[in-house]
């Protein structure tokens, strides 16, 4: 049976993932490329997950390629793509690609000659029921400030002239919200149509680049937007991909007030807390009581990230607001946290250290812009 909750995507299904990488490549750098190549698939076989790829060449332009992997599942291949050893194995690759556009899908369906299609779905990690979307694609970069210029580059943040929302005829941005923790900054984009096309439209916007050259003093991570590999390697470490999203199917209320709740997690948890919250999400999307509207957990290495909408103040009813709603989830919860990282240390099963972790986790809201319909 289908959840009531709309969910538009999800990592933690199970189901086999198919990556596609389109390359538009620079003319005599073919033999280059073949050799980056065959570097990345040497490494690429060992990670844990893979099962194969293929390198595709155009029969209508030699200029164009295709690489297509497939994956045991999601988590395992957002881990290794947003690792540091992804961005030194593709690096040899920068040099031959004008451009790249990445695809990721779920296996829904397959053929396999011979056996059954309902036995052949059951064993093979398809997804059980195709998701119902709604035309949107989220993502989301954060990256680190110096400490003791918090202020200063929320102000330049949230000072910003918003960019013209319509990007083209099919793409256009819905939404961005901005938070910090700290020193830390969370930049969450909503788009209708190509994200890659909204996220170049963003970039080449003269208002967005001031405010980046304004703030590029105060990274922790040095940057130069004028020089495209070090703007390539920047974003490709910002990178804070959203593992599910889910929205109740009941009207949307009209106290809704957007959260982003930071949970730090312990090494090698971090996949594993994203999946704890992103269920809990789900249970709620079907639970007409619960604070919770709708959710997008974001996810990078140990850095976990929950967007929530929520009705009411999250203080109301804190064991909800932070997804720990149901038996031994406070305690599943701080197993998986580095409570030293955000000052909750201790049991989560009193009262008051709830309450401190909805404190330390809520961030600060910088900026919240939705665009006219």
């Amino acid at each position: 049976m289908a959840p009531s909750g709309r969910i538009s995507q999800s990592a933690f299904d199970g189901s086999r993932l198919r990556v596609i990488l389109l390359l538009d490549l620079y003319e005599g750098a073919q033999q280059q490329f073949l050799d980056a190549y065959e570097l990345m698939r040497k490494q690429v076989a060992s990670v844990p997950g893979h099962i194969s790829d293929q390198l595709c060449q155009s029969i209508e332009n030699p200029s164009q390629w295709l690489i297509t992997s497939e994956w045991e599942s999601a988590p395992p291949f957002l881990a290794w793509v947003n690792s540091e050893e992804h961005v030194e194995t593709v690096k040899p690759m920068h040099s031959c690609v004008r451009d790249t556009r990445s695809m990721r899908y779920s296996i829904v369906r397959e053929t396999n000659p011979g056996q059954p299609a309902s036995r052949a779905s059951a064993a093979a990690g398809v997804q059980v029921a195709a998701r119902v979307g709604e035309g949107v694609a989220r993502h989301a970069l954060t990256f680190t400030v110096k400490p003791g210029s918090e202020s200063k580059v929320a102000e330049l943040l949230a000072g910003y002239e918003s960019p013209r929302a319509q990007v083209d005829e099919t793409t256009r941005l819905r939404r961005t919200s901005l938070f910090m923790h700290g020193n830390r900054v969370v930049r969450a984009v909503e788009v209708e149509g190509d994200l890659l096309a909204a996220l170049r439209h963003v970039a080449r916007q003269p208002e967005v680049r001031a405010v980046e050259e304004a703030i590029n003093p105060y990274l922790e991570q040095d940057r130069d937007l004028t020089d495209p590999e070090s703007a390539r390697l920047f974003f490709t470490r910002a990178a804070l991909p959203a593992v599910q999203h889910v929205v109740s199917d009941r009207p949307a209320p009209a106290d809704l007030r957007r959260h982003a709740l930071y949970y730090p997690a312990k090494e090698g948890c971090g996949t594993e807390l994203a999946r704890l919250l992103a269920q809990q999400d789900q249970a709620a999307a079907d639970d007409p009581d619960s604070p919770v509207y709708g959710s997008t957990v974001f996810q990078r290495d140990d850095i976990v990230v929950r967007l929530v909408d929520l009705t009411g103040e999250p203080d109301l009813d804190p064991v909800a607001s932070l997804g720990l709603k149901g038996a031994g989830k406070a305690a599943e919860l701080e197993r998986l946290l580095d409570g030293a990282a955000i000052g909750v240390e201790g049991s989560l099963d009193t009262e008051r250290n709830i309450n401190r972790l909805l404190s330390h986790a809520d961030m600060l809201p910088v900026t919240d812009r939705t665009a006219a319909s």
